[in-house]
């Protein structure tokens, strides 16, 4: 695996901003900020977004949303010769759905340390066993792809604590006058 931080000037700093955008899609919409883009002899062919809350599945992750629009335009669930591009290092799921789809290459841009399966926690694409393997390059971006999550979970934090707020406040019913003085 591949990780610098001179990938912010390399060829995939372009598609990997594109990835950016479709994780604000994401954002605008409540889901986690990750976005998703599969790439074909230099021609983006398919993008995604998480959007597992807004269509009530686990498995609507960017990874294989991009995945299922890349395997419907052309026309085939294997994808020889196709980078996927994410903003965040995959997960198991996520990871295993590329091995089976042959893409060529992944390149993500923050690691994730909880559920990362590119390297963080383990490295599915390592796997000497796998019938295919699929290069990886990781790090391009990284600083914008961990900035982008760190905002969204800040922000989200701040709204729950003020929902939670409200709520208190809502269901808090003050003294009146003559019992306060009992």
């Amino acid at each position: 695996m591949t990780t610098s931080d001179s990938l912010l000037t390399s060829p995939h700093a372009g598609h990997m901003r594109l990835a950016l955008s479709q994780a604000q899609r994401a954002w605008d919409l409540g889901e986690v900020p990750v976005g998703a883009v599969v790439v074909k002899d230099g021609e983006v062919i398919a993008t995604g977004f998480n959007q597992p809350i807004a269509h009530h599945d686990p498995s609507a992750h960017a990874e294989i949303m991009a995945l299922r629009a890349a395997a419907a335009f052309l026309g085939n669930y294997r994808l020889p010769g196709c980078e996927l591009y994410v903003t965040l290092e995959p997960c198991a799921m996520c990871a295993g759905a590329m091995l089976h789809a042959r893409l060529a290459r992944v390149i993500y841009g923050a690691a994730d340390p909880k559920t990362g399966a590119s390297g963080s926690v383990l490295n599915l694409f390592a796997q000497a066993e796998l019938n295919h393997q699929t290069e990886l390059i990781g790090g391009v971006l990284a600083q914008d792809c961990g900035q982008l999550l760190k905002d969204f979970f800040v922000q989200r934090r701040e709204r729950l604590k003020q929902e939670r707020l409200l709520r208190q406040a809502n269901t808090y019913v003050p003294l009146m006058d003559e019992e306060a003085n009992d």
